[in-house]
Order: structure tokens, then C-alpha cells, then sequence
């Protein structure tokens, strides 16, 4: 069986080698190339690469878990995910894109920041550079723990080895080929993650054994009264919790770096469309993993240890096993899409807006390249350290991380590309505040535990104090140098 699986692995992973090269010849001359593609993403290409490097193996590992132990009132979650990168296309996007470009052709969100505040540039810089980089590093930790558990689930190895297996593919791709290799297998990886989000639950429901949606849905019912409800036990703070979860969108570099790099401001509206269709599917698709993998579990009598691993196991059990290696191979797509894609924007971030801005202003565009290559392994080291422990939540990792991008730039990009009164100072004081706020919430456990009741999703108290903190701070001070909204939306 296991050869079966290694076929489809290898051809897989050999595939997303041939892109990376292929980027090497055509894109990677330059930083610009290096870092942004050129900023000529076609608009389907911009759209997967930002919901594949968006979803991560929280889409097919987090997700499905919570579903299957908790029930359905878990896709709250991908509610609130959904209307956030709706907004996120809306709002962010078009003014991204127009914008980066003509504030002296920004390549990272830091740099777009200096030049949109010059007063401030280089504490935005250095400040943007620390947060991106230890955010990216705890949130690439749990795509490598997501490739840990499937190698030690598959085929009984070891966790580690499956780390650092998922971390030297990512990482020769990446390296070699920058952010056209990332996009472009993004792309592949994020048509491979919907077709198996839509085989599975299919398969689950209507093959051998399967009993259809009725019967389905009467097992779950038995399960207990409350599991196909959306409400159930659910109170007002668990519900904000979840849905506040769409708030991150606005301040995740991985993500709105696509939207820097998209082919034009006229191309975003297309982009978004594709996107947003991709996304619905693959939520919908995640939920019915989670709901009829427990089904499947209940009628067969399987204990289920760790219910992030439920896509891994009805792979096994449901599927020859070339479809199985398909299946790990779209697992394998969820992790490696979002992995490559926050290595190359902390190496971009250590390149640009470290060493570039403190240690070599002077550095010619291949130096830059190469740096950034070096910076790749670092940050990519560093992840592979925190994800050594087997015993990680994949929906944990990922929603310290995204909790703490929300926070210091959602409220810093949206206001810095809407509101003319914006000043540096504001900026500042914003990013730091968003970020000290999450990292307290979660020191103090706050997140768990709330003045005796459930925890609050730090996002929620990090996102209201960095917005107050700009807007106060910004109409106290003077310094919001020129403004330059979008010419048309």
C-alpha cells in the first residue's frame, strides 16, 4: 500500500521542484522579481496563491478536528473567515496594489509604510521586520507540525522526520525560485486542496458503507442533539470569538502580498471572484471532512485519538492507495502553500528592511537575492525548532499567529489606505499596541479564561486597542505626510 502512496508523493513533490526551476530561469533577476514576481500575477494565480497560502493544513487538519470533537457550531470560524476576505478583496486590495506601487514601488508592507510615513520609517520598519518575523515563525511552526503528524500517522515515522522532510521540499522551491515558484505552486496546491476537499466527504457519504446524507445526519443526531446545531451552547463571547477570526484578513502579510502583485488594479475584481469561489468550496468541504468523518468513525467503532488527523485517517481506510498519496499529496499542498509563502515574506522582510536598510544600502540586486535565499533557512530553521514538539495544536498555532497580525497591522493597513489624518506616530504607536495587546491576552491566559467564563480570542481586545491607539495618537500629532488614495475602485 505504502508504495502506492510514495508514487503519488513523489510525483507530487518532483512537480512542485519542476516549478520552482522554472521560476529560477524566468523570475528571479532582480529583488522585484525575487520578491513580488514582477507584480504580474494573473488574476487566477493572485487568487489561489492567496487562498492556498491563506488556509494552510489548518484546513485540512484544524478545521476538520474541531468539527468532529465539537460539532457544528464550530464553522462559525469559516463564517467569519469568508465575510473577512470578502472585505479584505474590497477594501484592501485594489488600494494595495495602486498604492504600493506609487509610494516609490513598495515591495514589502514595512517599506510601504516607511514611504507612506516618512517621519517614521525607519522605527515602522524595524518594528514591521521584529513582528513579521516572530509571528511567521510561531505560524510556519504549525504548517511543519501539520507535515509531522501526517509522516508519524501515515507511515508510523517519525514526527521530526516529517518536519524537516515538508521544511527541504518547501525550502528548495522557495529558495530557488521565489515568489513565482511560491505563486505558482500555490496555484497547482490550491486546485489539488479543493478537488480532495470535494472527493472526500462525497466518498464518505456515498461509498461502500457510506448510508447517504440521511442516514448521516440521523448518526449524528445520535451522536447528541446539539452537535448539528449552530447555536447550541454557544454564548455571546464564544461566538464573537469565532467570528472575530475574519478580522485577521486585513493584517496578513502572506496574504495581502498577493494583492501587491497581482497584474493590475483592474484585475482584482476578477482575482476576488475566483478566490472567493474557491474559498466557499473548500470551507464547505472542510466541514463535511469534519461532520462525516465522525459519522464514519461512530458506525465503524474507530477511536480517533487526535481529531486533526481524521482527513489522514479516512484517507487510509477509504481510498486505493494512489488516490491516498493524492489525498497526502493535497495535505501536503495545504502546508507547503502557506509555509513557502511566509518564508519568502520574513526573508523578504529581513532582507529589505534589515539588511538592505541598516547593514548595506549599497547592495546590488543579486547580493539582495541571494540574502534573501540565506534568510529563507534561517527563518525556516527557527520554525522546524518550535515545531518539535508532537503534542502541538495545529488550530492553536495558527490562531496565536493570526490573532497577532490581525492585531498590529489590520487596523495599521486599513487606515494607512483610507484615512488622509493617518500620521507616522499613529503607525507606530498602532503597530506596537495591536501586538503587545495579543501577547499579553496570551501570557496571562485570557484567551482560555475570562473573568471566570470562557476566553476571549485575543484578536478581539488586540484589534479595538491598536485601532484606538492610532486614531488617538494620529489626531494628537501632525506628521501624516502625503496621502494618495486610489484613483478609482
Amino acid at each position: 500500500m505504502q508504495l502506492g502512496i510514495w508514487i503519488s508523493l513523489t510525483i507530487y513533490f518532483l512537480a512542485m521542484l519542476a516549478i520552482g526551476f522554472y521560476a529560477w530561469r524566468t523570475s528571479t533577476s532582480n529583488e522585484e522579481e525575487y520578491v513580488l514576481g514582477g507584480r504580474n500575477l494573473p488574476p487566477a494565480v493572485a487568487a489561489l496563491s492567496a487562498g492556498a497560502s491563506d488556509m494552510s493544513g489548518w484546513l485540512l487538519l484544524g478545521l476538520p478536528g474541531a468539527l468532529y470533537l465539537t460539532g457544528l457550531v464550530e464553522a462559525w470560524i469559516g463564517i467569519g473567515l469568508t465575510v473577512g476576505a470578502l472585505l479584505n478583496w474590497i477594501i484592501v486590495a485594489p488600494r494595495l496594489r495602486e498604492q504600493t506601487e506609487r509610494y516609490d514601488n513598495s515591495l514589502t508592507i514595512p517599506a510601504f509604510l516607511a514611504n507612506r510615513f516618512p517621519t517614521q520609517a525607519i522605527a515602522l520598519r524595524m518594528i514591521s521586520a521584529v513582528i513579521i518575523v516572530v509571528f511567521f515563525a510561531v505560524y510556519t511552526a504549525s504548517g511543519l507540525v501539520g507535515g509531522g503528524k501526517l509522516f508519524a500517522s501515515a507511515f508510523g515515522g517519525s514526527y521530526m522526520t516529517g518536519v524537516w522532510l515538508t521544511l527541504g521540499v518547501v525550502m528548495v522551491y522557495t529558495v530557488i525560485g521565489g515568489f513565482l515558484a511560491v505563486s505558482l505552486t500555490d496555484f497547482v496546491q490550491g486546485c489539488i486542496m479543493m478537488l480532495a476537499l470535494i472527493i472526500m466527504p462525497l466518498v464518505v457519504l456515498y461509498g461502500p458503507g457510506g448510508g447517504g446524507f440521511a442516514q448521516s445526519e440521523q448518526t449524528l443526531a445520535e451522536v447528541g442533539p446539539e452537535y448539528l446545531s449552530l447555536t447550541s451552547g454557544l454564548t455571546v463571547v464564544g461566538f464573537l470569538s469565532a467570528v472575530t477570526w475574519g478580522l485577521g484578513y486585513f493584517g496578513q502579510p502572506h496574504i495581502i502580498v498577493r494583492f501587491m502583485a497581482v497584474r493590475s488594479v483592474e484585475a482584482v475584481p476578477t482575482a476576488r471572484n475566483i478566490g472567493m469561489a474557491w474559498m466557499v468550496i473548500s470551507l464547505i468541504g472542510a466541514i463535511g471532512v469534519g461532520l462525516f468523518g465522525r459519522v464514519y468513525a461512530v458506525r465503524n467503532g474507530l477511536e480517533i485519538s487526535d481529531p486533526e488527523t481524521i482527513f489522514i485517517v479516512l484517507a487510509e481506510l477509504l481510498f486505493h492507495p494512489l488516490i491516498t498519496g493524492f489525498l497526502f499529496a493535497a495535505l501536503l499542498a495545504a502546508i507547503m502553500s502557506t509555509v513557502s509563502s511566509q518564508l519568502l515574506v520574513s526573508s523578504s522582510s529581513l532582507t529589505e528592511d534589515f539588511y538592505h536598510l541598516l547593514m548595506n544600502r549599497e547592495a546590488s540586486q543579486s547580493t539582495l537575492v541571494n540574502v534573501g535565499r540565506v534568510a529563507v533557512v534561517l527563518v525556516g530553521a527557527a520554525a522546524a525548532m518550535i515545531a518539535s514538539d508532537p503534542n502541538s495544536e495545529v488550530l492553536g498555532l495558527v490562531s496565536n499567529a493570526w490573532a497577532g497580525f490581525g492585531a498590529a497591522f489590520g487596523p495599521l493597513i486599513i487606515l494607512s489606505l483610507t484615512w488622509p489624518r493617518m500620521t507616522g506616530a499613529g503607525a507606530v504607536a498602532g503597530l506596537v499596541v495591536g501586538a503587545l495587546t495579543v501577547i499579553l491576552w496570551i501570557a496571562l491566559g485570557l484567551n482560555a479564561s475570562f473573568l471566570g467564563g470562557p476566553g476571549v480570542y485575543e484578536i478581539i481586545p488586540g484589534f479595538l486597542a491598536a485601532f484606538a491607539a492610532i486614531v488617538a495618537v494620529s489626531l494628537a500629532t501632525e506628521d501624516a505626510g502625503e496621502f494618495r488614495p486610489l484613483a478609482k475602485v
